[in-house]
């Protein structure tokens, strides 16, 4: 009984050592240098401990998971969102595993003449809205893509449904891919999410409102919750958890929801940011420990996830261009930013050093986006006078492909899935296509 006992004993200590130095050597990384030396001197803590970058974060944010799946054991997604039952089909919101390793930039600086080849894709036309398609986005576990338009519809297709649809043979007769359709807003979409866990899609708009649709139920065309906000809701992200979401809107500061509560918060500590500071996108980390937000002043914003600080200002990211679009890479180093000077670029966040450029795609009008593959071994943006995507090696930045977008007119958005070698582009056509690699 003593050993075990004593043993214990050894076992928490262990525990809180690396707790305390994961600790310290998070405010140290986040400069908050003399938070971090009264926590060292009263731990008895290195102030020089070494821990991964975002670490203490990422097993922050992994623990409010697995509390969140405890609580939800045995509990429909009515008891909490008061929806009704789930889709008949797999769990929605398991992740499949990635097909590969995603790139380490860090690894190669110059890699000029070893860029892979993008594999051959074959594309269809899905549908149409009524006016401009302005967006979409994927469902995290790559089942559903959802698309908004200026028409104020929204539209969710099951990727599933989508592929048979593409069959050569398909002997069921037509196969229609869309299984939803919602109205609710009065103004044109400009982003929308996915709940992470619950059959939750959401929308931010013109009309100054995020709504909240619930995609289990078949008959279901309005939202079943409103965000009503004071701004054009230019974008939305949901946090990993699930229980926040972030809007960016035309005022210059994200605003911050409780998704139970509908209580906003806004950060106190902003640096000084012009009248032009509208956000055209904002998107969170991994795992929640930082977001990122792309200005129409040009400038990048890294802002801390929990204290929803400004931590790095990359003022004049594109130069005097807005920027339309900002994403992490999934290991949260990096972010990938598109401007309408023509250029996409890729930071890294704990300097705010640019890595790479990829150059060779015009947009200058449209809110266009760049976004990596699911295997982030792959840049993709478009160029507007061609009308063509354009395709760069991530690793080396040199164009190793140019398609015709299919689209009459430049399409103004595309999405790619996080878990397979498929992708969206949304019209100034009204049209939607999905691409899939050819197996």
């Amino acid at each position: 009984m003593e050993n075990s006992s004593l043993e214990e004993t050894l076992q928490d200590g262990k525990l809180y050592r690396n707790l305390n130095s994961l600790i310290v050597a998070h405010l140290r990384d986040n400069n908050l240098n003399q938070a971090a030396s009264a926590v060292a001197s009263a731990t008895m803590t290195p102030l020089n401990v070494e821990a991964p970058p975002n670490k203490l974060l990422e097993l922050f944010a992994k623990g409010l998971t697995v509390e969140k799946e405890e609580m939800l054991k045995g509990v429909t997604s009515s008891a909490l969102y008061d929806l009704g039952t789930s889709l008949p089909a797999a769990a929605y919101g398991s992740i499949p595993a990635p097909r590969t390793t995603t790139v380490d930039f860090s690894a190669v600086q110059d890699a000029k003449g070893s860029s892979k080849s993008f594999p051959k894709h074959e594309t269809r036309h899905l549908s149409e809205h009524k006016n401009i398609a302005r967006c979409a986005r994927f469902s995290p576990d790559g089942r559903f893509v959802a698309t908004g338009s200026a028409d104020t519809s929204i539209k969710l297709f099951e990727v599933a449904k989508i592929k048979q649809m593409m069959l050569p043979d398909a002997r069921d007769g037509p196969v229609r891919p869309v299984i939803r359709t919602f109205y609710d807003h009065i103004q044109p979409i400009n982003d929308l999410d996915f709940h992470p866990q619950n059959t939750v899609l959401i929308s931010g708009a013109k009309d100054h409102t995020i709504k909240f649709f619930d995609f289990s139920k078949m008959t279901a065309k309005r939202a079943f919750r409103v965000i009503q906000d004071t701004h054009n809701v230019r974008s939305v992200s949901f946090h990993p958890s699930g229980d926040f979401l972030l809007a960016g809107t035309d005022h210059q500061i994200p605003h911050l929801y409780d998704v139970n509560t509908f209580q906003c918060y806004l950060s106190s500590n902003v640096p000084e940011i012009g009248v032009n500071g509208s956000i055209n996108q904002v998107r969170y980390s991994s795992t929640g420990g930082m977001y990122v937000t792309a200005s129409k002043d040009g400038a990048v914003r890294l802002w801390d996830g929990v204290t929803a600080n400004c931590v790095r200002s990359i003022v004049g990211a594109h130069g005097a261009a807005e920027v339309t679009g900002a994403n992490f890479t999934k290991d949260q180093r990096f972010v990938l930013s598109c401007g309408k000077d023509s250029t996409v670029k890729l930071w890294e966040v704990g300097t705010g050093r640019l890595v790479k450029q990829y150059l060779g795609a015009t947009h200058l009008q449209l809110r266009c986006q760049a976004v990596f593959n699911d295997t982030e071994e792959f840049v993709l943006s478009i160029d507007e006078p061609s009308n063509e995507i354009v395709i760069w090696d991530a690793l080396t930045a040199e164009k190793v492909a140019r398609w015709p977008s299919n689209h009459i007119g430049a399409p103004r958005w595309l999405e790619h899935s996080p878990v397979e070698a498929a992708f969206v582009s949304c019209g100034t056509d009204r049209s939607i296509r999905f691409w899939k690699e050819v197996l």
